[in-house]
């Protein structure tokens, strides 16, 4: 039943995504490179106001009470689950001495690091990544596409679209075999991605009249830019010191926030998940 379930939740996700493609390519240009711009618009708008009712009340809750030193080891944590995925991604790059080194740093934060509380790689030198099949697919020469929004997932490109379903089993506690864990590290992971972004909301409301073009082009941006690893020259040369950018201290605003809307629908698939695995008990 769990694996019909599974099955479900990717036959849908891929149905969402191919259908957002076809209409990249059918619908009447706009803003170039943004061709569903109306539509986006729209869902833009949906997906702020979901943060608003959920997730944001939610974060403020966990930044009220769990303690920084436990909010890091958090981050430690799910930071070191994604190190598989970015080195399996970088070794399809062909960047084997960042590969080894990302499957160096699981091997060292997940035994000596408690788990992966303890960022053991970085004081030992050990360089932390960000790949990503979508950056995997354009260093094989994929063109982005057009700009999509979402729901739930946020910003995106169809090549990044394309990408997602594999993003998202490889990058995620959903590889995970126990539900109810499975389910607890997701909701937690929802929650702390989210409280990162709280410092920088009130500035990017602030910096600009057009929050939806702001955030598309910046995204599009750091996404040029990490595709080409840092090569391809800036079009926001300010964005270098992020600490000192309009977006906040640290805090790529675009890249969190498609992350954080991105856990959100991992958490909706898992939910899914338990309420199938009750059903079964219950037979």
């Amino acid at each position: 039943m769990q694996v019909q379930l599974r099955f479900l939740r990717r036959r849908g996700l891929g149905a969402i995504v191919l259908a957002a493609a076809m209409l990249a390519g059918c619908a009447t240009t706009t803003t170039p490179g943004d061709p569903l711009e109306g539509y986006n618009r729209a869902m833009f708008a949906f997906n702020e106001q979901v943060d608003k009712v959920a997730l944001e009340p939610a974060a403020r809750a966990y930044e009220s009470v769990v303690p920084v030193p436990l909010r890091t080891g958090v981050g430690n944590f799910f930071g070191n689950l994604a190190d598989p995925w970015i080195g399996l991604n970088n070794l399809l790059q062909g960047k084997v001495a960042e590969s080894l080194g990302d499957f160096m740093r699981f091997a060292f934060n997940s035994t000596w690091g408690l788990f992966g509380v303890l960022d053991i790689a970085s004081e030992a030198g050990l360089a932390k990544h960000d790949e990503d099949l979508g950056q995997t697919l354009g260093r094989w020469g994929v063109g982005e596409g057009a700009y999509i929004v979402l729901p739930f997932f946020g910003p995106r490109t169809v090549r990044d679209a394309l990408a997602l379903p594999a993003d998202l089993e490889g990058d995620s506690p959903l590889r995970i075999g126990h539900v109810p864990t499975r389910n607890t590290l997701t909701g937690v992971r929802i929650v702390h991605t989210r409280h990162t972004l709280l410092g920088a909301e009130r500035t990017l409301e602030e910096a600009t009249l057009d929050k939806y073009a702001y955030v598309r082009d910046f995204y599009l941006e750091q996404r040029r830019y990490k595709v080409s690893d840092g090569k391809r020259e800036r079009v926001y040369e300010d964005f270098d010191d992020l600490s000192a950018s309009p977006l906040g201290d640290g805090i790529d605003v675009a890249a969190v926030a498609a992350v954080t809307r991105l856990e959100l629908a991992r958490f909706g698939a898992s939910a899914v998940d338990a309420g199938g695995a009750s059903a079964q008990s219950m037979k």
